[in-house]
């Protein structure tokens, strides 16, 4: 499970500021949670190799009966189940009766916590160092968020203190099970592994954790993720299903291929749609598969794959499959399916192949104008995977027609199998860059020209 760390503090102490210095490495999931209250934020941190995951859990109190209340519940949650808490302080101002609370709060959660002093490049010096030293802190440091300073101290007492309890990822290809509470997904692991790993209820949400299982198939290693059923309203919920919904994304973030469980009793929902929204935002691929078939007559599936979310664009491009994981039914066929979703989002295709595509499906097509002028796409190229990006250079880079785009998009799909797995087209304004440069000939090619001009040269005669 990925390390947590709780940033807990009273408003105006830096907590945002230092947020922001310990997740540098690497952008937050803070732009696929946008909605939330401005108290909340997570976001990752990569420090000497190790992924550590940041809650920034806002300002707690702002006088003693509001602090009654003291932590909040989210706050609660956050610190209970971090592996570090880093209580910040104002440096610069002595002790208040908030900080004293939250200080107490802290001490009786039994939880690995530091004392850190902020603002420390601000002249004005409290007695707040030796007020915690007194008061039982152990050990305090001293940074300024603002100016960067001391943080390179906290991230090594970061990884010193919390490196014990990070455990050896587990080796094989990651595949993320997610889908609404009670999709069946823990029932579907365990069938598929043949382990009782996971706990099985028939109330929704028994998983409120992301569980990982390895299992080996066909001679290869594997992982899957179980993670907890993604509720409609989670942004508003208990705090518990919403560090459960952080918990999902990461896995999904992680995750070399994404498996999404839909209970085909209740048929596809818009709260199916939201999370696969979510989910492909990250660029994974996603197999669909539809659960609990066995509970449907064929009039009934058939008026499932008749209806409108059924037929939903964002379905259009998916692998969709029908399993019963309590019958083990469709198994084979659906580890076949995310098999080969898996080794076509991780192929490279070479630039070659890429042109010849493009210049097939431009004959096939108008080009259209911006501005009275046609666009020219030069030459295209592969750019990268997780989402599966082809890069085109053309003469204009913005504004390209939507129905061109998906033109394009969409043919390449078809043509490359691409079934299941995001693809993205970038377009960049400039001119071909193998356009100037001249083929190195070899030896045995440049003789055989001379050969050709000398001919040439008899027959002009």
């Amino acid at each position: 499970m990925l390390n947590s760390i709780a940033i807990l503090g009273r408003p105006n102490v830096g907590k945002s500021s230092l947020f922001n210095k310990l997740t540098k490495s690497r952008n937050a999931i803070v732009s696929s949670l946008s909605g939330l209250t401005k108290d909340r934020n997570f976001g990752y941190s990569l420090i000497d190799g190790n992924q550590y995951l940041i809650i920034d859990t806002g300002g707690i109190g702002v006088n003693s009966t509001e602090f009654s209340e003291a932590i909040t519940e989210q706050a609660l949650v956050a610190a209970t189940d971090s592996n570090l808490i880093i209580f910040l302080v104002d440096g610069s101002e002595e002790l208040t009766p908030n900080d004293i609370n939250l200080f107490q709060t802290i001490r009786k959660l039994n939880k690995p916590f530091i004392a850190v002093l902020n603002k420390i490049d601000i002249k004005n010096r409290s007695n707040a160092k030796e007020d915690l030293l007194k008061k039982g802190a152990k050990e305090i440091l001293e940074i300024s968020a603002e100016h960067s300073q001391g943080i390179v101290q906290l991230q090594s007492y970061i990884v010193e203190h919390v490196q014990e309890s990070i455990t050896h990822e587990t080796e094989g290809t990651k595949i993320a099970v997610i889908g609404r509470p009670n999709a069946g997904k823990s029932t579907f692991i365990n069938q598929f592994t043949k382990q009782e790993r996971l706990i099985v209820s028939e109330i929704p949400g028994t998983t409120i954790d992301s569980i990982k299982v390895p299992f080996t198939f066909n001679n290869r290693e594997f992982v899957f993720i179980d993670t907890a059923g993604i509720r409609k309203k989670y942004k508003q919920s208990h705090a518990v299903e919403y560090f459960s919904y952080v918990r999902a994304m990461h896995a999904v973030d992680e995750a070399d291929i994404v498996l999404m469980l839909i209970d085909s009793k209740d048929g596809i929902v818009d709260q199916d749609l939201r999370i696969l929204n979510l989910v492909r935002a990250y660029g994974k691929p996603v197999i669909i598969a539809l659960n609990k078939v066995d509970k449907l007559s064929k009039e009934d599936l058939q008026f499932l794959f008749n209806s409108k979310k059924y037929q939903n664009s964002v379905l259009n491009n998916l692998v969709i499959m029908e399993i019963s994981a309590l019958q083990k039914k469709g198994f084979k066929k659906l580890f076949n399916a995310m098999s080969r979703a898996h080794k076509i989002s991780t192929k490279k295709f070479s630039t070659g192949k890429l042109n010849k595509l493009l210049e097939k499906f431009l004959s096939r097509t108008n080009v259209p104008s911006i501005g009275g002028r046609t666009i020219k796409l030069r030459y295209i190229h592969f750019g990268g995977i997780y989402p599966t990006k082809f890069i085109i250079h053309s003469n204009i880079s913005n504004k390209i027609p939507a129905n061109f785009k998906r033109y394009l998009i969409n043919s390449y799909r078809e043509e490359l199998n691409l079934k299941s797995v995001e693809l993205n087209l970038i377009f960049k304004k400039g001119r071909n860059p193998f356009e100037d440069k001249k083929n190195q000939l070899s030896a045995r090619q440049i003789k055989k020209k001379k050969r050709l001009v000398k001919h040439v040269k008899k027959l002009n005669k």
